[in-house]
């Protein structure tokens, strides 16, 4: 009989869900005893770690939803190996006002300068400041929207991708687009125009795109849309993988 409030408390608190409570309930009474904290203090010491935990896993949940293909920040890409990349923008845009104002960036720059890097620290940082992120590369988006089609369910596909706050399209250019692709690219563009923002990543200028699209008019009116509210990350340098290549080779000349 003497284990019974505890295992009515625990059944309460987990139907409350209230796990931090449970796990720490009694460490921070004996804590808060040995301090002579009265009860008011406990259960607010109790309700911070409750709190702080809670917006823990909130926190992990919207990016396990991102599918960011690796967790990468902001603290961990260097600069100075890209000095055409204006550094007081991109930790302005980190704070994720940008997403409230519905603007889009555009990163561009030769393959290997970082751009997926930028992209994923800005959207690591948006996912710890409460937003729902979605990152997918521009040939598996345009994948998916193809099946989607084939499979009538465009539509659903469709909510979800205009739903997020922020979704981000990586290496826009890699591969040229089939018509049908191209046509449901802007579709998405389209409807998140001035509800949603974009940050796109390409390897090409814009009076390259063309060659993405395949049409004048098509590609006019997607950069109209998505450049109409824009931050453009230049991102020219050295890639960063050639780099390290060589710099493997001085280490470790072959014999």
């Amino acid at each position: 009989m003497t284990d019974t409030p505890q295992v009515l408390l625990q059944h309460h608190l987990k139907k409350l869900r209230l796990p931090t409570f449970w796990s720490e309930y009694a460490k921070l009474a004996r804590q808060c005893a040995a301090e002579n904290k009265d009860h008011i203090q406990y259960l607010l010491r109790l309700s911070e770690l409750e709190l702080i935990d809670r917006e823990r896993r909130m926190i992990e949940r919207r990016i396990k939803a991102a599918k960011f293909p690796t967790s990468k920040s902001l603290d961990s890409f260097d600069f100075k190996v890209i000095p055409s990349l204006n550094k007081v923008l991109t930790m302005e845009l980190a704070r994720g006002e940008f997403i409230d104002r519905r603007e889009n960036i555009i990163a561009l720059g030769p393959s290997g300068t970082g751009k997926t890097h930028i992209a994923l620290g800005l959207g690591l940082a948006a996912c710890q400041q409460g937003k729902k992120v979605r990152f997918i590369t521009a040939s598996a988006l345009v994948h998916e929207l193809i099946e989607a089609a084939d499979e009538r369910r465009l539509q659903r596909l469709q909510k979800q991708l205009v739903s997020q706050d922020l979704l981000i399209i990586d290496e826009l250019g890699f591969v040229p687009l089939s018509k049908t692709g191209a046509e449901l690219l802007f579709e998405v563009i389209s409807q998140r125009y001035e509800r949603g923002s974009i940050i796109i990543t390409s390897n090409l200028p814009f009076d390259e795109w063309t060659e993405i699209f395949g049409a004048d008019r098509l590609t006019g009116a997607i950069l109209d849309r998505l450049t109409h509210h824009v931050n453009i990350l230049e991102m020219n340098g050295e890639s960063f993988r050639l780099k390290h290549s060589r710099e493997h080779q001085k280490t470790n000349p072959t014999k």
